[in-house]
Order: structure tokens, then sequence, then C-alpha cells
């Protein structure tokens, strides 16, 4: 068996990986591939077309918005994802970034490197408390679930959540109210977390006029995939004070960079899509995509399954 592994994974992942197949880290001779693991890279129509023996596609990660799933189900490929091994790295970096902007964190710590303060606690940065608040998700996935159960064990925060796939029961049962209409919900919350996957249908789900329904106090964090929130809108509420603060792991273009207008934003801060990059989410989530690519080549059905 031959596997394409262009990118950085778990050590130990590619020593199993190694156990049964052979790994290459080129596109040489597709036809000769019968996987293909990625954590980043685009998988086409055209790369599943060239290789005709492509039997599975693992994705490191979740979010599969860079395969051609629609070329993959029309080929016969199988393609899966490792949704649970990074649900809790991001859900905490989620509830890092919300501490992050509702205290200022980031500003006060780049100015105390530069010119400082001329005062110790400056109230241009007086902050706010998390607790009692209460929490939006948009999306009721893995990781938003997990964000909300630190948040009201921690800081006794009430769950609210717009998410079409969930029924009311299901989130009862997370202990969430569910709203019917992301605006109504986006109307409530006072911390708002963004967790759905970049589809058609999620492209700009935040925008203008949904950012016109927050309250003026909230807190906004992306930490799913950039496109989600439009960040020229993103960036006309933060300047204008419209919402109070925001904070994105994910971008349109990646990595980020001072050409990103919202990095000149003071109530703005921005990570390099760090959500999953802690040395325990990275080794759940190689261990398991060698494992389960490794599951389909010797016929069998892999645990997560997205086509």
């Amino acid at each position: 068996m031959k596997i394409f592994l262009s990118e950085f994974i778990d050590p130990k992942a590619v020593e199993l990986l190694k156990s049964k197949a052979e790994l290459v880290d080129n596109w040489d001779h597709p036809e000769e591939l019968d996987a293909i693991i990625l954590r980043n890279i685009d998988v086409t129509r055209e790369m599943m077309e060239k290789a005709v023996n492509l039997k599975v596609i693992g994705k490191h990660g979740v979010g599969c918005n860079t395969i051609d799933l629609k070329a993959a189900k029309e080929l016969g490929i199988t393609v899966l994802n490792t949704p649970t091994a990074n649900t809790n790295s991001v859900a905490e970096l989620i509830v890092g970034l919300m501490l992050t902007v509702s205290r200022h964190i980031h500003y006060c710590d780049a100015v105390t490197r530069k010119e400082g303060f001329s005062r110790i606690a400056p109230p241009e940065v007086s902050g706010r408390e998390l607790t009692g608040k209460t929490l939006g998700l948009v999306g009721m996935g893995h990781i938003s679930r997990r964000v909300g159960e630190i948040l009201k064990n921690g800081f006794s925060v009430r769950l609210a959540g717009y998410d079409p796939y969930c029924t009311r029961s299901q989130a009862e049962s997370w202990g969430i109210e569910k709203f019917e209409d992301l605006n109504d919900l986006l109307r409530v919350s006072d911390l708002i977390n963004i967790s759905v996957p970049l589809t058609p249908d999620t492209k700009n789900m935040i925008s203008k006029e949904n950012l016109d329904c927050c309250k003026k106090e909230a807190i906004l964090i992306n930490a799913a995939r950039g496109g989600i929130v439009n960040e020229d809108d993103l960036y006309e509420a933060l300047k204008s004070g419209r919402i109070y603060g925001a904070a994105c792991d994910a971008f349109v273009s990646e990595p980020p960079n001072g050409s990103n207008k919202l990095m000149t934003l003071d109530n703005f801060c921005a990570t390099p899509h760090i959500g999953a990059d802690t040395e325990e989410a990275l080794e759940r989530m190689g261990m398991e995509v060698a494992e389960e690519v490794l599951k389909v080549l010797e016929g069998g059905e892999p645990s997560h399954r997205v086509v």
C-alpha cells in the first residue's frame, strides 16, 4: 500500500503508517497511491482522477472544505475525518480568547512591551467578567458543547444555541436553550462562539445584518474557518464600537498578517489557526487518522465517514 503524506503529523502516527504501508511526500506517481492523508492541502477532482487506485482520503482534523467531496463521492472514494480528537484543545483556546478579549490581555501586553502605561490598573483597559453571562453557541457540535461545558461549570454562564441540524430535545439534553433564528440568538448573547464548517450555506453567515443584532457588549470568537464571519463587516462593527471585541483563529487569507485591517484594532485579537495545535491533540488526530485510513485499506468501515 502507498500513502501520500505531504504534511507533518505526529511521529507515532508516522511510525504506525510506515509499519503497514509506504509513505510518499510527492505527487510524482499518483496512479500508485492507495490513500491520501492531509491537514491543509487541497485535494481536487483532478488529483482524484489521476490517482486511479485511490481508496481513501483521511482528514487530520475536522473541516473538509479543502477536499472536493462531490468528486470523492462520485468516484467512490471514502473520505473520513477525526471530529473529536481536537475538541478539547480548540475549546480551551476559545475560552482563552474570550478571557483575552474581555480583559484586554493582548492589548495590555502589547503596550507594556513598548511604552508602557502611565499607571497601574489604567481605566481605559477596564474589562468585563465572563461569570453569569449568556453564551450564544452558533453551531452545537462537539467543540461548541465543550466550550459550553467549560464556561457553565467554571463561570456559571447561561447556554443558548442555534443549529438547524439539532433538535430542541437534543439541545435541552445538553443544557442549551435552542433558538430557531440566528439573529434572535445574537440579540441575547454576551459571548458568541462560532463553530460551524465552511460551506456555501455558512459563507458570510455572520455579516453586517447579524452584527447589527448583537449587544454592544458582545464578544465574538471565530475559531472555525475563515469566511464564515465577513471580515470587512466585523472590522466596521469593531471600529465603530458596535460590538465590544472579537478574536479569530481562522481567516480568509492564512496565515494572517498586518495586511489584514483587523490587525489595526485594539479590540481585536488574532491567532494563526492554532486551535488544534497542542501536543495532545496532534497525537490524538495523528493516531486516529492513521488507524482509520489503514482500517479502510484493510476493508473496514471508518468510525467517522464524511462521504
